[in-house]
Parts: structure tokens; C-alpha cells; sequence
């Protein structure tokens, strides 16, 4: 992608806002797409990593964490965008390590940042599914402002609408013009000039998304702070959330990832996925939640047992040792043969001989005691 400045009108906007998808330095140009980003990895760390001093973790096994699920996230996210538009890539596989240019699918860096935690906390002996509940709330705060990488590169957009906060650039208009029944508008000959003559406005979807990963992350952290009864509950309420948000907004979008040729969104297939799984699961884990409560389990620490799972433990030791016993068994002539306890052997009778000299000297004593006396 080429660099670009261009100027963006919103419809209930009187005023054009230029929007450049660089930055120049002088010495070199970045990508606003990188920066932003880059920022909200760090915000959503720095997060993460205040909810883990709260929560008294570990700091070295937390910076071993998201240093592996940064790492492998960035890869997963690639990756996943480029399995699903291999077409664009297969005659230049270089092209797949140029991630400047944006081609991250947040799908697949939750993915691949997921199995490397899970793989960290299995080393570092961390309770995975709290480390999910951070996770979750971390991931929000990254997703609505990594949405604004894409108004930066004018992408992300919905359909036409005539709502007051539809967009349009030029930069919108040449995409249109590529794909024109996308849009509806394959009998138009020239379309930038029809849809500057006509007001024709898009859906700003990476503007909904942010807004609803925003508003998700303060309904997530109040259930953090007053309604969290079990670990991995955070999580599968973020699920839920995006899940849902997600299934309706990739509906709106132009620019979707399909399976083939079938005409599937890949992205909302595996949100409406997503959204009804973790709602079942958070239904069935609060049911029973109520049936048995019991504390929740620290991260890098477990609370002492309570009495009811102490009574619990030893019942099932008990139990074990009853079927060892029950397979010691055997059976002869129909009657049950126990088996046959060993006697403990006799210890053995020492004897201890006396020193001659006190032998000699009992003799002595025993003749006096029968001859004369004076």
C-alpha cells in the first residue's frame, strides 16, 4: 500500500478531517497502522499487568507470558489472513512477511497468542483459566484502539448508508470503483464522480467494532468486580460480546475473509461460533456455581482446602483403598479367601554368658556358706 494523505467527510459533518496512513520522520516513514497498533498492546499490557500486581502474580512468569503470546499472536494473525487470501500471496511469498502494510486477523492472533500462553502457564505451573480473565478484558482495550489502524489506512469500511455518521475519501471511492457490485453500482461509468455528486456514504465498521469493544470492556470489568464467581468466567463473557458484536458488524463489511468460494464470512461463522459456545458454557458454570460454590483459586497460588473438600479427599481415599483391597480377594470353593497376614517373626533369644571370674567367685561364696562358722 502505497503512502497517501486524503481528506474525510463524515455526512452529519460539515468540516473534512486529512487522514495520512504515514508518518514521516525525516530519515524514514512508519505506518500509522504499526504505531497504533503497537499502542495498544501497550495499554492493554500495562493493564494486564496492573490487574496482575492485584492479583498478586508472579511478574517474571506474566512478562514470559506476554512476551510468547505477543510473539506468537503476531504470527497467528498473519498467518490466519494469509491462508484465507492465499490467492493474493501465492506468486510472492515474500510478501507474507511484509505485515506493514496491514493483513493481521485478529481471530488468528487470539488464536496463536492463546496456545502460547497456555503452553507458558503449563511450564510456569500458572492457573490458565485466570489468566484468561485478564486476557479478555486486555484484549478489548487492544482491539478498539487497533480498529483505528484501519480508519488510518481506509479500510475496514461497510456498504453504502444514509446514516449521519457514514464516510467517504477518495481513497474509499477507488475501492469502490475496483469492486462496483460489491456496492451496487456496476452500471455506473464513472463512480468517484457519481458518488461525489450524490453524497454516497459508507458504513465506518472499524468505527462500530471500537465502540462496542469499548463499551465491552467496562461491562467486563464490572462483572470483574462484583460479579466474578469462577475462573475463566471473564473470558467467556468477552466471547460472548465480541462474539455477538462481531457476527453482526462483519455482516456490514466489504472486505470480508470467505471460505472458498461458498460465500461464508470466515470471521462471522467463527463469531456466531464463538458467541454461542461461551454462552452456553457461562450458563452451565454459573448453574453450578450456585450448587457449589467454593472460592476462586488465586493464579500462581491456591487458597487452603476448605473442610467440605477435605471430607471430600479423604472419601476418595477411602474408597481407593477399599478396591485394593476388594482385588486382593480371592475366591475358593465359593467362599471369599482374605488374604493371609503374615505373623511377625519371634525376635530372637539373646544369651549372655557371665565373665568366668564372677563364676568363680559364686562357687567361692556357696562353700563358705556350708562349712564351719567361728
Amino acid at each position: 500500500m502505497e503512502a497517501f494523505t486524503v481528506a474525510v467527510r463524515f455526512a452529519g459533518i460539515a468540516k473534512e478531517f486529512m487522514v495520512s496512513n504515514t508518518i514521516d520522520l525525516g530519515f524514514t516513514t512508519i505506518r500509522w497502522y504499526g504505531v497504533i497498533i503497537a499502542f495498544g498492546l501497550l495499554l492493554a499490557a500495562l493493564f494486564g499487568g496492573r490487574i496482575a500486581y492485584t492479583w498478586k502474580i508472579n511478574l517474571d512468569k506474566m512478562v514470559d507470558v506476554l512476551l510468547y503470546g505477543t510473539i506468537f499472536g503476531v504470527i497467528g494473525a498473519r498467518l490466519y489472513y494469509v491462508i484465507f487470501s492465499w490467492d493474493d500471496y501465492k506468486n510472492n511469498l515474500w510478501d507474507i512477511l511484509n505485515i506493514r502494510q496491514g493483513g493481521l486477523a485478529i481471530y488468528g492472533g487470539i488464536i496463536g497468542g492463546i496456545l502460547a500462553a497456555f503452553i507458558v502457564c503449563k511450564l510456569n505451573k500458572l492457573n490458565f483459566w485466570n489468566l484468561l480473565d485478564m486476557v479478555g478484558m486486555s484484549l478489548l482495550i487492544g482491539q478498539g484502539i487497533g480498529r483505528w489502524g484501519n480508519f488510518a489506512n481506509q479500510e475496514a469500511f461497510g456498504g453504502i448508508t444514509g446514516r449521519h455518521w457514514g464516510m467517504m475519501s477518495d481513497k474509499i471511492a477507488e475501492e469502490i470503483a475496483r469492486h462496483p457490485a460489491t456496492f451496487g453500482l456496476e452500471n455506473v461509468q464513472n463512480i468517484p464522480q457519481y458518488i461525489a455528486d450524490n453524497d454516497i456514504y459508507v458504513h465506518p465498521t472499524f468505527f462500530y467494532e471500537s465502540v462496542w469493544c469499548f463499551l465491552g470492556f467496562a461491562v467486563l470489568y464490572l462483572i470483574l468486580k462484583k460479579y466474578r464467581r469462577f475462573s475463566g468466567q471473564i473470558f467467556l463473557c468477552y466471547g460472548v460480546w465480541y462474539g455477538f458484536g462481531r457476527t453482526i458488524i462483519e455482516g456490514m463489511r466489504t472486505d470480508s475473509l470467505y471460505i472458498g468460494n461458498s460465500g461464508i464470512r470466515v470471521s462471522q461463522l467463527l463469531s456466531g461460533a464463538l458467541c454461542l459456545v461461551c454462552l452456553i458454557l457461562v450458563i452451565t458454570l454459573t448453574v453450578h456455581y450456585k450448587k457449589h460454590p467454593k472460592p476462586i483459586e488465586g493464579i500462581d497460588y491456591f487458597p487452603p482446602k476448605t473442610e467440605r473438600e477435605i471430607q471430600l479427599e479423604q472419601a476418595r481415599k477411602e474408597r481407593k483403598e477399599r478396591r485394593q483391597k476388594a482385588k486382593q480377594m480371592k475366591i475358593r470353593d465359593g467362599k471369599i479367601m482374605r488374604p493371609e497376614k503374615k505373623e511377625p517373626s519371634a525376635a530372637p533369644v539373646e544369651t549372655t554368658e557371665e565373665p568366668a571370674a564372677k563364676q568363680s567367685e559364686d562357687t567361692e561364696t556357696g562353700d563358705d556358706s556350708d562349712g564351719n562358722t567361728n
